[in-house]
């Protein structure tokens, strides 16, 4: 016996007025960029490695990144553990408001995004501080016959002299991701007004929190990739 076929009209299937994600428009675009950008720090990863595996005199993070702000030196990888700490609760918190989002919550909206926003800068601040410390260097410096090198730039850094490349791929990764981050507490900083002035209360839901927990996960998930990859390998 025939199967019955029921005929579309061809308006219908090539009218283009549906998504065959079942997701709004807005969130696929945003899925497009994000596996764009992974390429992006999936390059720049796998050059850093790359460089890495020829270099001669690679530093030790644990030797380089060992300060705390008002403590010194001494402290191997502590604080940049605090700020990938501060930085997966903010994805937490992130998750939080999204759930909120979902049942018209504002005022949990809003609590979760502040939160989500403060997590965001305290990241960005200490990012800033670690990247004044690498660049003033440590009180004795690295002796190259006569000279003394102190802290890092893009062609000499007193931590692998015979390596500039260390500091250069520190600068860029790290300052990659860093821009990443401080976009994402700006748009996150105008969606959470947007959310006190009641925009998205007029619209029925809170569709772009979702979208920009999207990217705020993303900026999260790449810093795990970067912090394994740099300090702890």
């Amino acid at each position: 016996m025939a199967a019955h076929t029921e005929k579309v009209d061809g308006a219908t299937l090539w009218g283009g007025n549906g998504s065959p994600f079942r997701i709004s428009y807005g969130k696929q675009m945003m899925w497009f960029f994000l596996l764009s950008d992974a390429l992006t720090f999936g390059a720049l990863l796998t050059a850093y490695g790359y460089a890495r595996h020829q270099a001669v005199d690679w530093p030790i993070a644990e030797e380089v990144f060992n300060a705390m702000p008002f403590l010194g030196e001494g402290y191997p990888l502590m604080y940049v553990a605090l700020m990938t700490f501060i930085l997966i609760i903010s994805s937490v918190t992130m998750v939080l408001a999204v759930e909120a989002g979902h049942r018209l919550d504002k005022k949990g909206v809003i609590k979760w995004l502040t939160l989500t926003v403060i997590g965001g800068a305290f990241f960005v601040g200490s990012q800033a501080w670690e990247w004044a410390h690498f660049i003033h260097g440590t009180e004795h410096g690295a002796h190259i016959g006569d000279t003394v090198i102190y802290g890092a730039n893009l062609l000499e850094n007193e931590y692998a002299p015979l390596t500039p490349q260390f500091a250069d791929f520190f600068f860029f990764i790290t300052g990659f991701h860093g821009f990443h981050v401080l976009s994402g507490v700006v748009i996150n900083l105008i969606i959470l007004i947007q959310v006190v002035k009641g925009t998205y209360d007029d619209r029925g839901h809170f569709e772009m929190v979702e979208k920009v927990g999207l990217y705020w996960h993303f900026v999260d998930l790449v810093w795990v990739f970067v912090f394994t990859f740099f300090y702890l390998i």
